[in-house]
């Protein structure tokens, strides 16, 4: 069981179905609030909510936006997709948002919704992008850890010739503030996925679902953890909770049921649209009350 103590709480604001501003507000405030640590956007490029039309902002270039507008919390993308952009130029725009936020960069990474998911495969289909199955995908996640990593550490080109990554004097400059690097952040909960946590996260990420389920990754993660020779209490347990506006008793036990079974780092989903002084309510409505 995970001390109470030793635990950090942020939010995620989905930015679908709003505007620049309205997420502004929200990390703005947030950004003024010391028990919100961490805040965070996903990497979707279409709706996966709501009006399948309506808006939706691209959650890197926002990210950036948001860091220029910020001065404490750290943020990131919870999780980017791995699908949508090759991986070098993905860690020279991390190391962007990084330099920009003066090294408040953590640096999320997934293989990406699954293409046979309805309301995601559609962005696949609108933006050209390439169907890769479930295999290949996480195979190809593997490989974009390494190569970032990379690309943010050594300080001479090299190549890079894996089976799904081709790079031919790659080089990274600038570094990023954060030395040696951002932390890695991996999302998912599939076995596969797992393995490359325990090979590269630095924080992994549990993208919500059942407790019991969630409990049962995070042994698989130890097990791959021991296997890559790595400590297992080296890779922070992090837990994606959505937020009920109406029902905070039903977030709190939520939350409660994360901690005690591991989970100290935790993501409070937020629900557009988002309400006036959502970060303060949040903050006396769920997070002093776990502390």
């Amino acid at each position: 069981m995970t001390r109470r103590d030793s635990h950090s709480f942020g939010i995620m604001t989905a930015p679908m179905q709003v505007g620049y501003n309205d997420v502004l507000r929200v990390w703005r405030e947030a950004d003024t609030i010391a028990e919100i640590e961490h805040a965070w956007l996903f990497d979707h490029l279409m709706p996966i909510g709501g009006d399948p039309d309506g808006p939706i902002l691209e959650g890197w270039t926002l990210l950036s936006a948001l860091a220029a507008q910020t001065r404490r919390l750290r943020l990131g993308v919870m999780v980017t997709s791995n699908r949508f952009r090759p991986p070098a130029v993905l860690a020279k725009i991390a190391t962007t948002v990084d330099i920009v936020s003066g090294g408040r960069l953590d640096f999320g990474i997934g293989a990406g919704s699954r293409p046979s998911h309805p309301a995601a495969r559609r962005e696949y289909d609108a933006h050209g992008l390439p169907y890769h199955d479930a295999a290949e995908a996480v195979a190809n996640l593997a490989e974009a850890c390494t190569v970032v990593r990379r690309l943010w550490t050594e300080q001479r080109p090299f190549d890079f010739h894996g089976e799904h990554i081709h790079l031919s004097g790659a080089f990274g400059s600038p570094k990023p503030v954060q030395r040696p690097h951002p932390p890695i952040v991996v999302g998912g909960r599939s076995a596969a996925t797992l393995r490359v946590a325990a090979r590269h996260a630095d924080v992994w990420n549990m993208p919500g679902g059942r407790i019991d389920d969630a409990a049962r990754r995070s042994e698989l993660l130890d097990r791959y953890c021991a296997e890559a020779g790595r400590d297992p209490a080296a890779v922070t347990r992090s837990m994606f909770v959505p937020v009920s506006y109406e029902r905070p008793d039903v977030s709190r036990e939520a939350i409660g049921e994360a901690i005690d079974a591991g989970f100290s780092h935790i993501v409070l989903g937020l629900s557009a649209p988002f309400p006036a002084g959502v970060a303060r309510w949040v903050t006396d409505e769920l997070i002093t009350t776990a502390r």
